[in-house]
């Protein structure tokens, strides 16, 4: 009974299911479709914090690093809204990560520049024609589009996510049971041409 309570608490902790809402993720996500999503992977340890209790660790005032890794262009997130009325209800989306950090996405014709290279999306299912101002992104910002881009709420309409919205990486669509499939993100990842 114990080691059963002690599983569901580290699952909770580090996974999260998730419905998709929507055909903004189409073909990759489909609506209705059920999410496992990793919470662990962008978790922020604050270093400083842990020099305090553990013995011999240093770490400088307020930083900060990911409990595995930052964001990677490519890989498929789920984040909290950046609305920033706080009289708005909070909602999550799941978007595709584009821009990263310090660089400036633009986008021309459906066209995505990254620091005015052109990425190369072989996700996409249809051509898009859309346009979005140039956008700097912060040190701690992201820029997600929708794989379906014309029927996407994303980055070109509210700007960067904040590292603080993020909730987690999709890991794989568990429902419905035929299409149980672990995401393989490498298949997506877009490149520069």
């Amino acid at each position: 009974m114990i080691l059963a309570a002690v599983v569901f608490m580290l699952l909770q902790t580090t996974v999260r299911n998730f419905k998709v809402d929507g055909s903004s993720m189409d073909p990759t996500l489909e609506d209705g479709q059920y999410l496992l999503v990793n919470r662990l992977v962008y978790l922020n340890i604050e270093m400083d914090r842990l020099a305090k209790i553990v013995p011999f660790w240093q770490a400088d005032e307020g930083s900060s690093r990911k409990a595995i890794h930052a964001p990677e262009r490519g890989e498929i997130i789920v984040f909290e809204f950046p609305d920033r009325n706080p009289d708005n209800p909070r909602k999550d989306f799941v978007k595709r990560v584009v821009g990263l950090p310090g660089e400036t996405i633009r986008m021309f014709d459906g066209v995505v520049f990254v620091n005015e290279e052109k990425l190369v999306e072989p996700y996409l299912a249809e051509k898009d024609h859309s346009n979005a101002a140039e956008l700097t992104l912060g040190e701690w910002e992201y820029y997600v589009l929708g794989d379906n881009r014309d029927h996407s709420n994303d980055s070109r309409s509210w700007g960067a996510v904040p590292d603080a919205n993020l909730r987690g990486k999709v890991w794989m669509v568990y429902w419905p049971a035929p299409g149980i499939q672990i995401l393989n993100i490498l298949d997506r990842i877009p490149c520069f041409g």
